[in-house]
C-alpha cells in the first residue's frame, strides 16, 4: 500500500486492454474515488475533466490528499473492453520535529 503526506496531490492510473493484451478505448471509463470522509464521487471520462486519458487505453485522475486516513479508487469499464480495478492508499499527517 501507498503512502502519503497529507496536502500531496495522488495521481491512480487505469490501464485497459483486450484479451491480446493490446490497449483499448473501453465504451465508457468510469472511476469512483471514495475519500477518508466515506464521501464517495463517481467520474466519468469525456463528463468529467478530472479523468484524463493519456493514450489509448491510458486514463488517470488526480486526487487531493487533503484529509488524513484511506482512499479507495475504483476504475471500471462498461461495453467493448470492460474490466475493473480498484486501487487504494492512506494519507498521513506530516510529522514536525
Amino acid at each position: 500500500m501507498s503512502v502519503f503526506t497529507k496536502g500531496k496531490l495522488v495521481r491512480s492510473s487505469a490501464i485497459f486492454k483486450n484479451s491480446a493484451g493490446t490497449a483499448i478505448d473501453p465504451t465508457a471509463v468510469k472511476v469512483k474515488v471514495r475519500t477518508p470522509a466515506k464521501l464517495t464521487t463517481e467520474y466519468v471520462y469525456g463528463t468529467d475533466a478530472e479523468v484524463v486519458k493519456d493514450s489509448t487505453g491510458n486514463y488517470h485522475i488526480d486526487v487531493s490528499g487533503s484529509l488524513s486516513g484511506f482512499y479507495f479508487i475504483y476504475w471500471y469499464s462498461t461495453g467493448t473492453g470492460q474490466a475493473a480495478e480498484e486501487h487504494f492508499f492512506e494519507v498521513v499527517d506530516p510529522k514536525a520535529d
